[in-house]
């Protein structure tokens, strides 16, 4: 399979991180190349604020080395106006301009950006045509399926770019209409990808590699863009692309690995943001690490607590102790039945219930105890029960 391309930049995974406000700042967005994102997206900027100089707005494009191609999103309905901001932005460092015509928020459509803009390819065509005149990067649009179930505009809206310039669409296969709402449509991408030469890529409900690969088979998409799936999973990536690329799955991350990337990932927060700002965004991130472990709600309930840095550390360390007491309590209570069955075995002189037990309990921990040291020791009691009975 041919690499996937940007203009003249070659992806290294054809796996993607797709932008989002709040959320893929310069460490989350590193964190993310790391684990094999093929390219990361800035948080959305105003093209007005660019324009006008903002130094906050200016403050979110901050790009930092993470081995991975990065692009700047920037949003409006203006095409002019989109053009100069695309200008104003050409000193920093970057590998392309990515377009927001996707962004379902009030406050944005409000204004006619984001995926307001589906109900008009051809202003679309003209933003394009603007950005690529004032930048020598390649350009990329982020759309939705459309506004609405009676506004279907993907395929108009995607050839207009392309026309204008465009060197690649990601397609969210929902209505702004339809928000996040659980359920995607496979088809208006394969109806993009038919319609348009450049690079397209597949967005919506990317959990799981299984998606990805199900995403491509359905749309004959070049990529998949991955957005809120990989917040907390940043393995999602790894994942995916040996998935992708017919290559073994990899080790999945244990307790520690995710609480290392959780702590490194907010440390580089305060260091960048200081702890008055970054901590509250961390409250955010830190819920979505907790996604799927024991006592979830109870954690993501003290997530909302997070002020400093310490307490983080502090809930880190308390619900590691936790986890391996009620590790140890389990393994503890399992040896304690092997053995139960063991004494009975010996007993009946059958060893089926032993047998039995051995099996529960690594169905139950998904390790076998061969070789390890508890196994020794219940093997020389078995020895101790067998001579006694001779």
């Amino acid at each position: 399979m041919e690499p996937l391309k940007i203009g003249n930049i070659t992806l290294p995974h054809r796996a993607v991180f797709g932008p989002m406000a709040g959320f893929t700042d310069a460490p989350c967005r590193r964190l993310m190349a790391q684990h094999g994102a093929g390219f990361t997206v800035s948080e959305m900027v105003s093209s007005r604020a660019l324009v006008y100089g903002d130094h906050k707005t200016v403050s979110l494009l901050k790009a930092e080395p993470n081995g991975a191609p990065y692009g700047v999103q920037i949003f409006g309905e203006v095409p002019e106006i989109m053009g100069e901001a695309t200008a104003a932005i050409e000193q920093y460092e970057f590998d392309f301009v990515d377009i927001n015509m996707g962004c379902p928020a009030p406050k944005i459509v409000s204004g006619g950006a984001g995926s307001k803009l589906m109900l008009d390819p051809d202003r679309c065509g003209r933003i394009v045509e603007q950005v690529v005149a004032h930048t020598k990067r390649p350009v990329t649009v982020k759309m939705r399926k459309g506004w609405d179930a009676d506004h279907i505009t993907a395929v108009e809206c995607a050839k207009a770019c392309e026309q204008a310039g465009a060197a690649l669409v990601a397609v969210h296969a929902r209505t702004r209409e339809q928000m996040y709402t659980p359920g995607i449509d496979p088809e208006i991408i394969a109806r993009v990808k038919d319609a348009v030469k450049v690079p397209v890529l597949g967005n919506g409900d990317i959990h799981c590699a299984e998606d990805a690969l199900r995403m491509v088979r359905e749309t004959n998409c070049d990529g998949v863009m991955i957005a809120r799936g990989a917040l907390g999973d940043p393995w999602l990536f790894e994942r995916v692309n040996a998935a992708l690329e017919g290559l073994p799955a990899p080790k999945e991350p244990n307790l520690q690995a995710r609480m290392n990337a959780l702590r490194r990932q907010v440390e580089e927060m305060v260091e960048q943001k200081g702890e008055f700002v970054a901590m509250p965004q961390a409250r955010a991130q830190t819920m979505h690490y907790m996604k799927g472990l024991k006592g979830a709600a109870a954690l993501r309930r003290y997530c909302c607590t997070l002020t400093h840095l310490e307490d983080l550390d502090e809930l880190i360390a308390a619900y590691t102790i936790k986890i391996q007491q009620v590790a140890q309590d389990s393994l503890m209570y399992g040896f304690a039945r092997i053995e139960k069955a063991l004494n009975l075995s010996l007993m009946q002189n059958d060893f089926r219930p032993f047998q039995e037990e051995i099996a529960f309990y690594e169905r139950v921990h998904s390790s076998p105890i061969n070789g390890i040291e508890q196994w020794k020791q219940i093997s020389d009691k078995a020895t101790y029960y067998r001579k006694l009975f001779e």
